[in-house]
């Protein structure tokens, strides 16, 4: 059965949420505004801050969800996670006060379910408590995020496996303990046996960070950079650093991203709405020609179509994380797509239209729009470009079609009023229609 209701007890978890969100996360992203200090351990001011707050999260049995009892969080599916992330997403900070920050989080799954006894307690227990952040290297700046172009390789030397090669865009690694690396250990196998995955300490001999690469709004002559340019130069580790085995590499991969994109949408979800209630209170305080700014057509038509696309994204994202829930692995993945697809453009619209109600003050840095406007296309481009999910959609929905049985399309009207004749010819002919 269909069920938009939620229970009274987790309904309550979510309403603290709520007023935690705001009362005490948001203002962290006014104190440590840039994007990379929720990983920059080294922060002493912002650490004595959110430690406490951590503790409250964890009073309340809502830290890390995603993982199971056994980890120490809920093992909440997707629908009760979409929920969270939809109020966690109105803050930067609020995933780390949360224990949901990515890609630690995905990092985390995949050492709990690759992971040797050593490393979960080496990096799994210190990235669960919040001690430590890590880093996904995968990208590579040849190849983007096409596995089947990408030549970074690890090869086996005895007792270890040597890693060269160069890796792009690999977010958080100036601030990493440990990288999980995807390299090439079979360039003659088939496209997705090629690779496997690697855990890589950050101080491991041969790491060189050729630079911290910045983003849109980030500053290069102040050093924000944050997506790190990576060159592995003989990185040597050890044989029983690889996780899952040789050849599991895109398995393992594939195992991090659903739920995570998920996430990612319900928080967009969560932003958007944040942006939509600073427009409707702009609309409601301003004045111009004689009138509010909510009594002009044009402005109700921006109020309109936001709400109406912002309902739209929310339903798709929460029948999504329920498909995931309650169906076979494997049958959400269009609709995962399609989140990832919609993402960045109700985004963009919603946020693009809170820019224009607010006029001058709206392209200002005071006000957090102008940080979410410059993300979007980074939104665009993270966990893939939208262009290949849309040919993932594509090709999904396609699989439920045939090509028409005939010459002509199956809705052709002369063929299937020729049908239709031949199959009540004898009471058409009774009547005299014939």
């Amino acid at each position: 059965m269909w069920d938009f209701r939620t229970e009274p007890d987790f309904q309550a978890k979510l309403d603290w949420m709520d007023t935690f969100v705001r009362e005490e996360c948001e203002p962290l992203d006014l104190l440590f505004p840039h994007i990379g200090q929720p990983y920059n351990t080294e922060n002493a001011a912002a650490r004595a801050i959110v430690k406490p707050l951590q503790d409250r999260v964890r009073e309340q049995g809502l830290w890390a969800c995603h993982l199971g009892p056994d980890l120490g969080g809920q093992g909440y599916g997707q629908l009760k996670l979409a929920l969270m992330n939809e109020i966690i997403g109105r803050s930067m900070w609020a995933p780390t006060v949360f224990g949901t920050a990515a890609p630690d989080t995905g990092n985390a799954e995949i050492l709990a379910m690759f992971g040797t006894a050593e490393q979960k307690s080496r990096y799994l227990q210190p990235l669960l408590d919040g001690d430590i952040v890590s880093c996904f290297s995968m990208t590579e700046p040849q190849a983007g995020a096409d596995p089947k172009e990408f030549v970074c390789a690890a090869r086996r030397d005895g007792d270890e496996w040597v890693i060269n090669g160069e890796k792009w865009f690999t977010s958080n690694a100036r601030y990493a303990a440990f990288f999980i690396v995807m390299a090439v250990t079979d360039p003659d196998a088939s496209p997705y046996r090629r690779m496997s995955m690697f855990v890589v300490p950050a101080e491991t001999q041969g790491i060189e960070i050729i630079r911290n690469v910045t983003v849109m709004p980030d500053r290069e002559e102040l050093d924000e950079g944050t997506h790190g340019y990576i060159r592995y130069n003989d990185v040597r580790v050890p044989a029983d650093a690889i996780l899952g085995g040789p050849g599991q590499g895109f398995e393992v991969a594939q195992a991090r991203l659903g739920g995570g994109r998920v996430h990612h949408a319900m928080r967009t979800v969560g932003k958007c709405r944040r942006a939509f209630d600073m427009m409707a209170e702009r609309v409601l305080s301003r004045r111009t020609q004689g009138e509010l700014l909510a009594d002009k057509q044009m402005v109700q038509q921006f109020i309109a179509d936001s709400w109406i696309e912002l309902a739209q994204f929310r339903l798709l994202v929460m029948q999504t994380a329920w498909i995931i829930d309650n169906e076979p692995h494997g049958a959400a993945r269009a609709n995962i797509a399609m989140c990832k697809v919609a993402m960045a453009k109700i985004f963009g619209d919603i946020i693009g239209r809170a820019v224009q109600i607010h006029g001058s003050l709206g392209v200002t840095t005071e006000l957090p729009l102008y940080e979410w406007w410059t993300s979007v296309p980074s939104l665009a481009l993270a966990d893939g470009p939208t262009e290949v999910h849309k040919a993932t959609v594509a090709k999904q929905v396609l699989k439920g079609y045939k090509p028409a049985a005939g010459l002509f399309p199956s809705e052709h009207i002369p063929t299937r009023r020729d049908a239709a004749r031949a199959r009540y010819a004898g009471i058409l002919k009774e009547y005299g229609l014939v």
